[in-house]
């Protein structure tokens, strides 16, 4: 894979999942319409057990961990073959544990002292969250001009309709996002429409 999950695809979706049975036909739905790189939060007591189905059954797929706060959060989804790590924000020893995963991360920021202590650290590409509540596109904007060498991925509150103002930033490789998952079309096991909404998401360009 690309060493940079920023590179993977336009959109990373965003993924709750409450059953592990449901991780291999929902990420087969997502890889056909066009998204690989998928983001398992570790929200739910199935999370590990959902990438690790993913890893085992669905090559195509590029799966990460999400809401990754610890160092045992990291060896756990690691073990469990995850292949890149998000956090929603990020310490110094969270950070150390992520460096030392071997897999590339992307920890969380949502101020510009969060930024240049990342960049300051050699982590120049970053999640940025809660996207919509910290400032949106206008704060990306902002960033960009004194802080030219972060790259971020902006996430929470992201829609169809508003991810392409966001891939339209030069600081913004990829958004995250979970319109694509609802958690309706998941309960239903409507894998159909997983995949034609994960076709809408893979077309967006900036």
């Amino acid at each position: 894979m690309t060493s940079s999950v920023l590179d993977l695809a336009p959109v990373v979706p965003v993924v709750v999942l409450e059953d592990a049975a449901d991780a291999v036909p929902l990420a087969r739905a997502l890889v056909a319409g066009g998204l690989p790189a998928i983001e398992v939060t570790l929200r739910t007591a199935a999370a590990l057990d959902a990438i690790r189905a993913i890893v085992a059954e669905v090559p195509d797929a590029v799966v990460g961990a999400g809401t990754v706060i610890s160092g045992r959060n990291v060896s756990d989804t690691v073990a469990a073959g995850a292949r890149f790590l998000v956090s929603p924000g990020w310490t110094d020893r969270l950070l150390d544990a992520m460096k030392a995963s071997g897999v590339p991360f992307l920890p969380g920021v949502s101020t510009t002292s969060e930024v240049v202590a990342l960049l300051e650290r050699g982590v120049a590409e970053m999640k940025f969250f809660p996207a919509e509540a910290a400032g949106g596109t206008a704060y990306l904007k902002a960033l960009a001009a004194p802080l030219p060498q972060a790259r971020f991925c902006p996430t929470g509150g992201i829609s169809l309709a508003s991810a392409p103002s966001y891939l339209a930033l030069p600081n913004v490789g990829c958004v995250g996002g979970s319109w694509m998952v609802p958690a309706d079309a998941i309960a239903a096991k409507d894998w159909a429409r997983v995949e034609r909404l994960a076709s809408e998401a893979a077309a967006l360009r900036g």
